[in-house]
């Protein structure tokens, strides 16, 4: 019932649990010391009331509501007042039969039956109406996942088409520098175009469970330092320079793939958001039993109203780099994506003006 009712429910499930423990050990005693029967369908029907009472109440602290969870608590709602009534019944009039044979306790049967029935009926509705939910944002992600495609592909596919066309018609009349400098920016546009495809093909593998997680210990400096190497070369195009900084040598278990995908993205977005001639550090700390990666820039920094967008497919963030360079936002929702595997968060702080730290952990024992 809670997990329906509540995304979140693992604290109160597991209250749910003690309680219950508890009133089985109480009237395993009652049933030890020869207490009555009519004491121990009181005590009973006392922890049949606390355990359901839990989930009433979280349903009325909850925002969303809808007919069929309102339909199905309801139903409950009129259990726990017939144990109630029961309880308070017995308590007055005592009796030694687990349901006796006068008027009242048949009502409370029939009513208990009619309940029941009505419950796994409203139980039933709110299965479906979770799925519907669930289909209905599968649907709406889908939407606008191909909305992102389709609109980022187009500027670059346009570019490329658009260059290419001007070497093939006027090639004769651009001298060397000129067509080496049309060549680097269809190089730059088709190189924006095999991001977005691999970032595409990695996310589409992600959502339909075809990506494999195969996590192996690594020392993670050396990881964060490949990548690096990596990014470097881009750096260099705007004199950016680019700072490592881990006091110790961490090793743990991660997927190697996942996590140079994540770091790759990152730094890619550092770069793109930073001035020529600005700084990118890198900071890798264990934390407890997590480590953190941070990668901080000085560029130009991340809007409030933006921030929350960032790591959501149903969030268009329009924001281009210091040199007008363009992405789709993937990057970002795959690093979520691939972080929530290794069961981490991802989160950035940023300032306008003053630029942004994007910080992952990994929840993970560090050896």
């Amino acid at each position: 019932m809670l997990s329906l009712i509540k995304a979140h429910a693992k604290k109160h499930y597991q209250l749910q649990i003690a309680i219950t423990a508890v009133f089985i050990l109480i009237f395993n005693i009652g049933t030890l010391f020869e207490a009555t029967m009519n004491t121990r369908v009181i005590i009973g029907g006392i922890g049949i009331f606390a355990i359901y009472l839990l989930p009433t109440i979280t349903y009325f602290t909850e925002k969303e509501k809808s007919f069929f969870k309102t339909f199905y608590v309801l139903c409950y709602i009129g259990f726990e007042i017939l144990i109630v009534i029961r309880t308070i019944y017995r308590y007055l009039y005592p009796q030694n039969l687990i349901i006796s044979n006068d008027l009242f306790d048949s009502l409370y049967s029939i009513c208990l039956f009619l309940l029941t029935l009505i419950g796994i009926v409203g139980f039933l509705l709110l299965v479906k109406e979770k799925q519907d939910h669930k289909i209905k944002k599968l649907l709406n992600d889908k939407n606008q996942f191909f909305s992102i495609i389709s609109h980022d592909l187009r500027g670059p596919l346009g570019s490329s088409v658009s260059l290419s066309e001007i070497l093939l018609e006027n090639i004769e009349q651009y001298s060397r520098e000129e067509i080496k400098e049309i060549s680097e920016m269809l190089h730059d546009s088709n190189k924006n175009i095999y991001k977005l495809l691999e970032n595409l093909l990695d996310w589409s593998r992600v959502q339909t469970g075809m990506i494999a997680f195969n996590p192996k210990k690594l020392l993670l400096n050396a990881l964060i330092q490949e990548n690096i190497e990596l990014s470097k070369n881009v750096a260099l195009h705007k004199n950016i320079t680019i700072r490592f900084e881990s006091v110790d040598l961490i090793e743990a278990e991660v997927d190697q793939n996942m996590i140079s995908t994540i770091l790759r993205n990152l730094l890619s977005n550092a770069i793109k958001f930073t001035d020529k001639n600005g700084e990118i550090k890198i900071k890798l700390q264990k934390i407890n039993h997590e480590v953190e990666i941070s990668i901080t820039d000085n560029g130009i920094g991340v809007p409030e109203n933006i921030k929350e967008k960032l790591f959501k497919i149903n969030g268009k963030v329009l924001q281009k780099g210091t040199e007008n360079e363009l992405g789709s936002g993937l990057g970002l929702l795959l690093c979520k994506e691939f972080v929530n595997i290794h069961e981490g968060e991802i989160w950035v702080e940023s300032e306008i003006g003053k630029g942004s730290v994007f910080k992952f952990t990994l929840p993970i024992k560090v050896v």
